[in-house]
């Protein structure tokens, strides 16, 4: 006998997408996340992302645990209902504008390398002019 859950509309669990207020679907199940965000191990913005929508893939792509999987469990509110039309995904904007960039956050966007090379750089050709002028 198959167990009875509750289904949301796809238009239901798309309205749940905030902070406070956090459904992911995996699976065609619907998750309640929203007491959950600030202990998941990869930070509550990986789960924010997939807020409102299907996050079976980016689930899957996470190789979660099996203690993860069963955790999950608890937080099983239904499933989707299959007759529902998933809504349309738009681009997302950002909700405000993004500060400039400081001349640290550049720098650490450099790659890891650069740094290190131009210091070799510099430091090879400044030992090669002091030798020529001997």
């Amino acid at each position: 006998m198959p167990t009875l859950t509750k289904l949301f509309s796809w238009q239901e669990a798309a309205e749940h997408n905030t902070k406070d207020d956090c459904w992911v679907v995996v699976d065609g199940k619907v998750y309640d996340v929203s007491d959950y965000l600030d202990e998941h191990p990869g930070g509550d913005d990986v789960l924010l992302k997939a807020a409102g929508r299907d996050a079976t893939d980016e689930f899957d792509d996470a190789g979660h645990s099996k203690s993860a999987i069963d955790l999950m469990k608890g937080f099983c509110i239904g499933e989707v209902d299959p007759t529902s039309e998933p809504p349309v995904v738009l681009e997302a904007k950002s909700s405000g504008d993004k500060p400039k960039p400081s001349i640290t956050d550049k720098l650490k966007e450099v790659q890891y390398w650069a740094i290190p090379v131009a210091i070799v750089g510099i430091a090879v050709v400044a030992g090669m002019l002091y030798c020529r002028k001997r």
